[in-house]
Order: structure tokens, then C-alpha cells, then sequence
């Protein structure tokens, strides 16, 4: 079993916990058959594969994934980025990919950045090789926003009010808890390069059978192919009170 990221120096009461879902997203990408996937994907004579997470966090995923690339992918020579919303979950995954690359020199990969954005709107379009995605999932009546000063980057002690905002955004994902998953779903035709797969995270709430067939249906995979979507890995405990699952998106 491969080393699980340490995140102790992460202010949890502005970012995100790692909880039974960040734990299952680690197990299903360094799985034998995650390896064979990721091997016969990103052969080594292929170029480098950019790896992307969104929403990263505390950076536990995205540092497991940087510092033992080797193990994941067959090949050190991988690049990962992390986008997020909240500028704090950004200082925490560059802390924490930086710790554990420098605890494994000799399989790490590249980390190039922990940015703030949405989503995926600051990427150029069909660039990304990897993306994983453990979305708010979580069914709420609606989206909380993120707080207008920490928006603009005013300084100031962070409110009690704006850390509720915060961890509400990591987990409040609207209407059957998906609002924010469509988004990331409708977007992946032009996120994905020609090689891309995704790993999505999804509960129960989420309807993933549905979820998943409508993936299967979109019409923008390319000519000639089709969008396959399968679950790789699946929690068999309650998570609060959802059952979780891991989807895998790709081409073929």
C-alpha cells in the first residue's frame, strides 16, 4: 500500500477534511487495474501526461497522484495541476504536494501549481490527460457562493460566517447534488485531450446509473467514437450517509 500524503499543517476549518471519499479516490487510481488502464493510455514513449484535479482540497489526492507517479502511471514523468476556488485550499495542496515529493524523489512527477479558478474555465481546451474530480456531491437546495472579499482578495481575519461559506462549497452540490458535476461533465469534450480519461466521484443521491448512461449518450466524443463510462471502485461503508462510487471517463 502506498504512503497517504500528510495534511497536519492544513487549517481544516477553511478547507476541506480528507474523509472516506478522498480515501476511496486513492485506492481506486493506484489499483492493478487502474495501473494496466494508466500504462496501456500513457505508454512510456508517449508524451508527458498532464494530470489535473479540481477542487483539490487539502491536496492529499493530487499529492498522492505527484509523488508516486511512478507507481501510478509506470513512469515518473508526469505534470499535475490543481485548480480551486478557495485561494486557502490552494496554499494547502502546494504544501502538501511539495511534502510529499520531497519524502519520494524517486518516483514523484512535476507539480506545476495550485491555481484559483472555476472549475475549469482557465484551461486551454483538449490539454488535459487526467482530470480527477471529488465534486460537492451532497444535495442541497441550493449553491452557496464563494464570499465576495475572499473573491476579491481583500485582506482581513477570515469571519466565522465566510469558513461556513468555504466548507459549504466543498460539499453543497444543489439540485439532486449534481449542479456542479454537469458542469465539469458538460465540459469534458473540450477538456480532455484525445487520450483523456476522468475520474468522477459520485453518492448514491447523485443517481449514478443515470449519471453514467447520460455520459454514454453525449454526442461530442469525436468521429467515429463514443464516450464509455464505468464504476472503478465503489465504498461498500456509508460516508455520512452516502454510499460513494468512482466513474471512469474516457473515449474509445
Amino acid at each position: 500500500m502506498l504512503p497517504t500524503p500528510s495534511t497536519s499543517h492544513v487549517p481544516y476549518t477553511l478547507v476541506y477534511e480528507p474523509a472516506e471519499d478522498s480515501f476511496l479516490l486513492l485506492d481506486t487510481l493506484s489499483s492493478p487495474t487502474s495501473l494496466t488502464f494508466h500504462t496501456s493510455h500513457f505508454p512510456p514513449s508517449s508524451p508527458t501526461p498532464l494530470v489535473l484535479e479540481i477542487g483539490p482540497g487539502s491536496g492529499v489526492v493530487l499529492a498522492f497522484l505527484t509523488a508516486h507517479a511512478n507507481h501510478i502511471f509506470s513512469r515518473p514523468d508526469i505534470l499535475t495541476l490543481g485548480i480551486d476556488i478557495n485561494s486557502f485550499a490552494c496554499a494547502s495542496t502546494a504544501k502538501t504536494v511539495s511534502l510529499a515529493s520531497q519524502d519520494h524523489p524517486t518516483t514523484s512527477g512535476e507539480f506545476l501549481s495550485a491555481v484559483q479558478g472555476d472549475l475549469t474555465s482557465c484551461l486551454r481546451g483538449r490539454q488535459v490527460d487526467v482530470l480527477v474530480f471529488n465534486p460537492p456531491y451532497v444535495p442541497t437546495e441550493d449553491l452557496p457562493a464563494l464570499p465576495e472579499r475572499l473573491r476579491e482578495k481583500k485582506e482581513g481575519k477570515v469571519t466565522f460566517e465566510e469558513e461556513s461559506k468555504l466548507l459549504e462549497l466543498s460539499y453543497a452540490g444543489g439540485k439532486d447534488g449534481m449542479e456542479t458535476t454537469d458542469r465539469v461533465i458538460d465540459s469534458l469534450g473540450d477538456v480532455l485531450s484525445e487520450r483523456g480519461v476522468a475520474y468522477l466521484l459520485l453518492c448514491a443521491g447523485n443517481k449514478p446509473e443515470v449519471v453514467k448512461q447520460r455520459i454514454r449518450e453525449m454526442d461530442n466524443a469525436g468521429e467515429g467514437r463514443r464516450w464509455k463510462a464505468e464504476t472503478v471502485g465503489t465504498s461498500g461503508r456509508q460516508a455520512g450517509w452516502e454510499k460513494l462510487q468512482i466513474v471512469r471517463i474516457w473515449r474509445e
